[in-house]
């Protein structure tokens, strides 16, 4: 039975590089798959294409290329990224450029685009799922729309013989799920088939998750090599089940225990997990330690995938202004719990109106509250005043705030910090995939 092997190069924008290059060294891999793309970032992109037209994709995406491009094309690898962000033409633009640089011939790199639908949305003002109110309720503060593609793109890229394929938005398991499509000729209607692929771009899509990174707590889930932790490579067969691993030597682990972790992690309905391609049925998988660093999983079926993508409407919510100060010593937390209420009393003073507000005691109650503190003095506080306000100049007087606490507050305060920033919030509809016309194109180096 044909298997073929998957890394996971990345799990967020700004993940190391240095296991990357492990897989691509060591991995014996076909696919090396990059998962970049937070809930907001594409947001934030559009903000950048906006100032640039050639910008807006991840910032980290040079970096990448130039670290693992050579390699993989030596080596035959390819690679598949949502590194595009807002811009898949200017990433793939960008990824030849430096394709040329490194002296790499005959690279052919797919951009997937399809996946701005913001005329769209404004066409169809659809609803909002987790707020109030539709699209056109937000007015001129709406900056971007993506929709959560599925893998076919990604396939016909392969198809179309790609050696680097870049994505915007797409549902996060497609950029492990499409390899698998090309390379097995799983049916678009095989639910069983793409619930297993689901599985295990679910697996992968976290890197370090899964070897132990996020699971290591000191004294109850111990994890050694973590300065140098593998990423995961998943051994796919033709039936759809998968073995975890990683490159031999590199630190972390992969059991049972990790990949129950990663299996559970934003999974809302076990039975009902929703993507582009499928609704997968996560509740009968099993999980089996078949040796070191090696965990079978299989049993994952499917169910017909829904008409409509999610998609992620971002949007200028508000402005955040905060200010932080750090008191120690004997005393400190009544020093800092009086300079708290100063800055509580100030703003009300000088009448800034804020859409919600925080004073914390960083070290006390930040987290849990005052009444998990109880009985126990902190040496050392740092305290935290934040609020949400309308507008930026509102957002700046909270901080100016907290700072005047130097000369006007209690004795003993140092480290002030202040910031007033601009939010860019997401929320959700659901438009219509006929809505949408996913397409490639293609560059060459």
């Amino acid at each position: 039975m044909k298997t073929i092997r998957i890394g996971s190069g990345a799990g967020y924008s700004g993940d190391r590089i240095e296991p990357a290059i492990e897989l691509a060294e060591k991995g014996d891999i076909q696919y090396l798959g990059f998962e970049c793309l937070a809930e907001r970032t594409i947001a934030l992109a559009q903000q950048e294409k906006m100032k640039n037209p050639e910008a807006g994709y991840d910032p980290m995406l040079e970096r990448r290329m130039r670290a693992v491009l050579a390699i993989c094309k030596a080596k035959g690898i390819r690679i598949i990224t949502n590194m595009g962000a807002a811009n898949p033409q200017a990433a793939a633009r960008k990824t030849a450029r430096i394709a040329k640089e490194l002296g790499i011939r005959s690279l052919k790199i797919a951009a997937v685009v399809g996946d701005d639908v913001l005329d769209v949305c404004k066409q169809g003002n659809f609803s909002f799922l987790e707020i109030e109110g539709r699209i056109g309720d937000l007015g001129n503060r709406v900056l971007s729309a993506n929709a959560y593609l599925g893998a076919e793109p990604i396939v016909r890229a392969l198809q179309a013989g790609a050696d680097v394929v870049v994505t915007g938005r797409v549902g996060d398991p497609a950029l492990f799920l499409a390899p698998l499509l090309h390379e097995f000729g799983w049916a678009s209607d095989d639910w069983d088939s793409l619930g297993r692929g689901a599985l295990v771009g679910h697996l992968l899509e976290c890197a370090g998750q899964i070897t132990g990174g996020y699971f290591a707590d000191p004294g109850l889930k111990d994890v050694a090599g973590l300065a140098r932790l593998g990423f995961p490579i998943g051994e796919v067969s033709e039936d759809g089940d998968v073995v975890i691993t990683k490159v031999e030597g590199s630190g972390g682990h992969v059991t049972e225990a990790t990949c129950k972790e990663q299996l559970l992690y934003e999974i809302h309905d076990p039975a009902n997990y929703i993507q582009p391609d499928v609704v997968a049925d996560f509740s009968n998988v099993t999980v089996k330690q078949i040796g070191p660093d090696r965990v079978s999983i299989s049993g994952a079926t499917g169910k017909p995938a829904t008409s409509t993508y999610k998609t992620s409407v971002g949007y200028i919510d508000s402005y955040i202004g905060e200010g932080q100060i750090s008191y120690g010593g004997p005393g400190a937390l009544s020093r800092g719990t009086l300079a708290l209420e100063i800055v509580r009393q100030r703003l009300e003073l000088c009448g800034v109106q804020m859409n919600e507000s925080r004073f914390d005691l960083i070290g006390s109650s930040a987290l849990y509250g005052r009444e998990f503190s109880e009985g126990h003095d902190p040496y050392e506080v740092r305290i935290r005043a934040a609020g949400r306000t309308n507008s930026l100049a509102e957002a700046v007087l909270i901080g100016n705030e907290v700072e005047t606490l130097y000369t006007n507050g209690p004795a003993g305060g140092g480290g002030a910090f202040k910031s007033a920033r601009e939010i860019v919030a997401v929320a959700s509809v659901l438009v219509p995939k006929d809505l949408t016309s996913p397409t490639i194109q293609l560059f060459e180096a």
